[in-house]
């Protein structure tokens, strides 16, 4: 018998960008892993503390075991942080998701395409060597370039979030401690940054984040970034510009 949906229901299920963290894992020794966590726990754990973590396998030269994925699972967990699921990759780390019980997040998928890690889709190479479709691309992409930047007037208040996809955002407001702002692009704020802001989230390693006045608790810009506790304090309060230079985030003040 079909279940009747013509009623409040008592949950009401959403999908939205969700800022979560990425751990992309470059040597596979858990405990190694489990300590430069802990450490980072440390010395902010208002950020860190407890939080949301994604696995990403891409950095490695072969999937893990169900066993070894387990284990790096268990010492996360022992560091402080909370390992929710494993980033899109190949089958086989589609099969250990499934193995170990998490979930798939394709949020970036984007990027092990940009750095070679997955094989091209084979439709597109038929369409590259027409030569009469080859116009219709060209057209579509300045369209999307030329999609304005999301401009918003108010203040972003604390457990509130922003995300501006595909564009740069600009917010004429403060951003309140506790709040989150996202964009593919980057970020400019007109007043002071007291939140995360964390540009270039698709992997735009040209973005940049602006500010009027600087207190964030998390800056990142292609995945790169800075908690409050490691920025030096004369720039506190101060305008500034924050980019990525030779994978290196780098603020400065702006004159």
């Amino acid at each position: 018998m079909a279940a009747n949906l013509d009623y409040e229901q008592a949950g009401e299920l959403k999908f939205g960008q969700v800022g979560i963290a990425n751990l992309r894992v470059r040597t596979l020794d858990p405990a190694r892993l489990a300590a430069e966590m802990a450490e980072r726990v440390q010395r902010a754990p208002k950020l860190f503390a407890r939080a949301a973590v994604v696995v990403d396998f891409g950095g490695l030269s072969q999937c893990p075991s169900a066993d070894q994925t387990r284990t790096l699972l268990d010492a996360l967990r022992g560091a402080g942080v909370l390992p929710v699921a494993l980033a899109y990759g190949t089958s086989a780390v589609e099969a250990l998701s499934q193995e170990v019980g998490l979930p798939l997040l394709a949020k970036f998928r984007a990027q092990y395409e940009r750095d070679g890690e997955l094989p091209a889709a084979p439709a597109p190479a038929p369409a590259a060597r027409a030569p009469e479709p080859a116009p219709a691309p060209a057209a579509a992409a300045p369209a999307a370039r030329a999609e304005p930047g999301l401009v918003h007037l108010h203040p972003v208040r604390s457990g509130q979030q922003i995300y501006a996809q595909d564009r740069d955002l600009t917010l004429c407001a403060t951003v309140g401690a506790g709040a989150e702002v996202i964009a593919d692009g980057s970020i400019h704020v007109y007043g002071a940054l007291r939140g995360r802001a964390l540009a270039g989230a698709a992997g735009m390693a040209s973005a940049r984040i602006f500010c009027r006045e600087f207190h964030a608790e998390l800056v990142a810009v292609a995945g790169h970034y800075k908690v409050l506790e490691e920025i030096p304090k004369e720039l506190l309060g101060k305008p500034v510009q924050i980019w990525l230079e030779h994978d290196k985030l780098r603020i400065e003040q702006l004159g």
